[in-house]
């Protein structure tokens, strides 16, 4: 079934695909709008559909200090302004800053010389910083303090004597430079069957640590794996995971269980955004990580009641609006906001951008 709508009337037309009038001679003919009857969804069914808004969700306090440590280095300095790997992963808020003048590189031989370059939230290993030094560079430092907090861990269990172990995805930038503080005693482990894998003599100390933005859940089956083999292990007194990869875990979870579709609005490169679909979809919700509103489909709300949605610490809460105006367009009449918890956490900007 298909409806035909010529401005604010609109009926319902039944047609198949062997049809001999095509659909573009039908709008010829008739000078109506042809839309499959999915995107009638509202006008259809009489059943409310109610979209549970999680809180909080989006931007923290060390992607906000990020992204404006950016543009106020672009205000101050004028562009171009470089920045080892995206700000943030998120595309939408690398081509805000592309257009603003910021040029991302991978590798430092791409920046000139004696220019300023800027690192990302994930951090970086000291072989970076040594590099940037012999190049001359100006450094400003973006790391998120609490990826800088796991940073200082490893160093001083290194010095330390220890071993460590990281609980982190190898390839991930953040995981990288805090392995890079210890290279020799440190080994990343992805799973509980990399740990069990593990030797180390038996007088040998060891200390774990985790990449901050990981699954609560993984986390703790991980730590208790480690517990078991080396049951001496230490860690820090708090959880290496920061608070805000914590809260918008705990904050979906809380909503999730009444929903029958969970939407994650964030980018596919997002680790904590990735760890959010991938929890609810353990708790056998049907789930999809989104990075625009376009990608929502409507055939998703087929018999659906409510919705849970939140974002990815690294999502511009204007992709959140607009997708849930786009939820609005296909039948979704009742958005509720359902606080877990309030952030008020602030960090502060580099010296650098705020001496001048």
């Amino acid at each position: 079934m298909y409806w035909l709508g010529r401005g604010d009337e609109s009926v319902p037309f039944y047609t198949q695909m062997s049809s001999k009038v095509g659909f573009g001679q039908l709008l010829k003919f008739t000078g109506c709008t042809i839309l499959p009857c999915r995107f009638w969804l509202g006008a259809l069914s009489s059943t409310s559909v109610k979209l549970l808004l999680s809180r909080p969700r989006g931007f923290c306090a060390g992607v906000e200090r990020a992204i404006d440590t950016v543009k106020k280095a672009l205000q101050l300095w004028g562009p171009p302004i470089y920045v080892r790997h995206e700000i943030v992963h998120n595309r939408h808020v690398v081509d805000e800053l592309k257009n603003l003048g910021a040029i991302f590189v991978e590798d430092l031989a791409d920046v000139p010389k004696g220019a300023r370059v800027i690192y990302s939230a994930h951090g970086v290993p000291p072989s970076v910083r040594k590099e940037a030094s012999q190049r001359h560079l100006i450094e400003i430092d973006a790391t998120c303090g609490l990826v800088t907090k796991v940073h200082s861990a490893a160093k001083r269990y290194a010095e330390k004597g220890y071993q460590i172990i990281l609980i982190g995805h190898r390839n991930h930038v953040e995981t990288i430079g805090t392995a890079g503080e210890a290279p020799d005693v440190t080994s990343v482990v992805e799973s509980v069957e990399e740990i069990e894998r593990l030797t180390f003599p038996p007088d040998i100390k060891i200390a774990y640590l985790t990449q901050t933005t990981l699954s609560l859940s993984d986390v703790q089956e991980m730590a208790a794996a480690l517990l078991r083999k080396f049951p001496k292990i230490e860690t820090l007194p708090s959880s290496s995971i920061c608070y805000a990869t914590t809260n918008r875990q705990m904050a979906l979870g809380q909503i999730s269980m009444q929903a029958d579709l969970v939407l994650v609005v964030g980018d596919p490169k997002s680790s904590n955004s990735n760890r959010l679909c991938e929890g609810a979809k353990r708790q056998g919700k049907r789930a999809f990580l989104i990075n625009t509103a376009e990608q929502i489909e409507p055939q998703w709300l087929q018999g659906v009641l409510v919705i849970a949605m939140t974002a990815g610490a690294s999502t511009p809460e204007a992709q959140v609006s607009a997708c849930v105006e786009r939820l609005k367009l296909l039948g979704v009449d009742g958005v509720e906001e359902v606080v877990f918890t309030e952030e008020r956490i602030f960090f502060q900007l580099p010296k650098q951008v705020l001496v001048e």
